[in-house]
């Protein structure tokens, strides 16, 4: 007898194939039949009109604290997603050395924008100082999903070098070989594979960039080299000069990085993915990278970059970050409940004195809470968020355009919008990948055979940016909606979100609608499925805030054939575990 048997639905297989219709049987957390199968079981469930797909495996998201405290993972878990890997960018907490907290939490802050309070009192420090130690722990606790995670360069720069890392000296031989020695242990452990970042607008809260930015060849070979000693894991890596100039000059361009990129796979016989957006400064150099990522798949390298599939953009909301937050005025009313705050904000000689008023920086350059200058800075570009969300919206529809129209000044348009409503009105800097004003780049990136999903920062940015929808996202609006330009057909995003991001980061038990493979499965109306409005909800440790968007229309979501969602519910069940 099945555990469960899902008839009549429409079969997304994550391999590419076209969706055909027909059943799915589960049991003892396997597909133990697709197509035709049939026969008893103890659940089942009538699926006509919906579609089965793998679950959804996004491998670019920062839960390494959230992990600590949190069994839902959340905003993953409500968007289909039934693996995680976490340990990007450099980043991460193991291996920790004894009292090395604080640094690891200033570096965790300030690049992902985590608040530190939620890290210091959410996370058990202490459990573990080693990798293993720390995947270990990991392996003793129980999820909605499961969870994946990578061995972070900063992390091991510092356990090696200590101050030295912090001050960006070149590794010795020593150092070299004690690193070599930890990554290759950490893959053995389990890691999935060893991170890094190279651009400098990854900064601790101190406002200096990570350890590992400027890394020499000669090390990041080694590391390649110690993959490869491993016999499993792969090289991820986030390009100086992905996101442009924005936090000053870069020491490489993003074409240089792939290139290096390319040297360590030919030379250490190892996989490497890396972020890939379009940006301002340089908008036709993510056109360059995959052209080098073609030449090097031709050699029979595996170079994969990572792209996301809509804008990365900022929001900003008088719940979350806004360009007037340092102001002195509004400063002396943070203290008030929110709602004494929104009615003081809307007299108006509070009004007339916070749109007057000097900022004041905070007192750690490298603290996200210094957003308040961008913000300001692109207000005239940001878009008003009403639901559904136009993401490619007209730029007569801007604040700028907006204020351009009323005859007002762009501060005072912002500033109304904001204490507009009850106060939860939010507005969206549509950035990277959106520097023409269309989708244009985003469709051929989507199109192009060697890249993957991935960039949605789950977990991450957690007052800035809520891409951790993606998933959802990508369907609804490049699968069903998009009025403006291509659509793409269903099996690709699903294949993009599945089976290549298995084949990817070698999860090879998933990722895919075949006999023998785990029953992570995602079962989904798309005619209702959508995004729900942003909130603002104040449910991490210490009081911490963070961005949340909900998602309708997954009917049911399974991992390891046990069913976490049903109606867009959670079920309570906690089936997920580290994936070693």
């Amino acid at each position: 007898m099945f555990d469960y048997l899902i008839k009549n639905a429409m079969l997304v297989d994550g391999l590419g194939g076209q969706p055909v219709t027909g059943n799915l049987a589960i049991k003892e957390g396997l597909i133990v039949g697709v197509g035709e199968v049939d026969g008893q079981a103890k659940e089942t469930i009538d699926a006509a009109g919906a579609y089965a797909s793998p679950g959804w495996i996004d491998v670019h998201t920062h839960y390494d604290g959230q992990v600590s405290w949190d069994d839902v993972m959340d905003p993953s878990f409500s968007h289909g997603v039934t693996s995680v890997v976490m340990g990007n960018c450099g980043v991460g907490f193991a291996p920790c050395p004894p009292g090395g907290e604080r640094g690891m939490i200033e570096l965790m802050e300030g690049v992902e924008d985590i608040p530190g309070t939620a890290l210091y009192e959410g996370i058990e420090w202490g459990r573990w100082e080693t990798f293993p130690e720390y995947i270990d722990y990991l392996g003793t606790r129980q999820y909605t999903l499961d969870i994946g995670t990578q061995v972070p360069h900063s992390a091991v720069r510092n356990y090696v070098m200590g101050e030295r890392a912090l001050r960006h000296e070149d590794a010795t031989a020593d150092d070299l070989k004690a690193m070599a020695k930890i990554v290759q242990e950490a893959l053995e452990a389990g890691a999935l594979g060893f991170s890094t970042s190279r651009t400098i607008g990854h900064r601790s809260v101190r406002g200096e960039p990570i350890p590992g930015t400027f890394a020499e060849k000669a090390e990041l070979l080694t590391i390649g080299h110690a993959i490869k000693a491993a016999g499993r894991g792969l090289f991820q890596a986030v390009p100086a000069g992905v996101v442009g100039d924005i936090a000053g000059p870069e020491h490489w361009t993003t074409e240089q990085e792939v290139e290096l990129f390319t040297e360590i796979a030919r030379t250490c016989g190892v996989k490497c993915t890396f972020t890939l957006a379009q940006n301002g400064s340089r908008p036709d150099q993510w056109r360059n990278c995959l052209n080098l990522v073609e030449s090097a798949q031709k050699e029979g390298l595996e170079i994969v970059p990572q792209i996301a599939t809509r804008p990365i953009g900022f929001v900003t909301s008088l719940k979350s970050y806004h360009m007037f937050m340092r102001r002195r005025t509004y400063l002396s009313l943070e203290h008030l409940p929110f709602n004494e705050k929104l009615s003081a904000m809307r007299q108006a000689d509070v009004r007339a004195a916070i749109l007057s008023d000097e900022d004041v920086p905070p007192d750690q350059p490298g603290v996200m809470a210094n957003v308040y200058g961008l913000m300001a800075a692109a207000a005239p570009m940001m878009f008003p968020i009403t639901l559904p969300i136009n993401y490619e919206p007209d730029p007569s529809e801007s604040m700028g355009a907006l204020a351009a129209a009323k005859g007002v000044e762009i501060a005072e348009m912002m500033y109304d919008y904001l204490v507009g409503g009850e106060g939860d009105q939010f507005a969206i800097l549509l950035g990277a990948n959106f520097v023409d004003g269309t989708f244009s780049v985003m469709e051929d990136m989507i199109a192009h055979p060697h890249t993957t999903i991935g960039l949605s920062d789950a977990g991450a940015h957690v007052n800035l940016i809520f891409d951790a929808v993606g998933p959802t996202y990508q369907l609804t609006h490049w699968a069903r909606d998009r009025a403006k330009g291509r659509r793409f057909p269903i099996e690709l995003l699903v294949q993009k979100q599945t089976a290549t991001n298995a084949r990817l980061f070698g999860l090879n038990d998933r990722g895919s609608l075949e006999v023998g493979k785990r029953a992570d499965i995602n079962l989904f109306d798309l005619s209702r499925l959508n995004l729900g409005p942003l909130s603002v909800n104040h449910d991490l440790p210490a009081g911490g805030s963070r961005i949340l968007q909900s998602a309708q229309g997954y009917l049911n979501t399974f991992v390891a054939g046990v069913k976490t969602r049903e109606n867009d519910q959670d079920t309570g069940a906690r089936p997920g575990r580290v994936i070693r």
